[in-house]
């Protein structure tokens, strides 16, 4: 487990920074492409909710 918990932490990180990302993007662009800045932050906010179910399984496999 010790594996998938560091493995899991490093998916974090990279998933985080991505999804900072898209967001700084989607408001960079939100004025030239307002349908593409949306789609940008719908991707983002899926990125979030995905991040919060990696967040439950590390906290279980810590506590296997």
């Amino acid at each position: 487990m010790e594996k998938l918990s560091h493995l899991l932490e490093h998916w974090l990180e990279h998933s985080r920074e991505h999804t900072m990302k898209y967001e700084e993007w989607a408001d960079k662009i939100a004025d030239e492409a307002p349908e593409v800045s949306e789609l940008l932050k719908s991707a983002a906010e899926k990125f979030r909710e995905g991040e919060a179910i990696l967040e439950n399984a590390l906290r279980k496999v810590r506590h296997v």
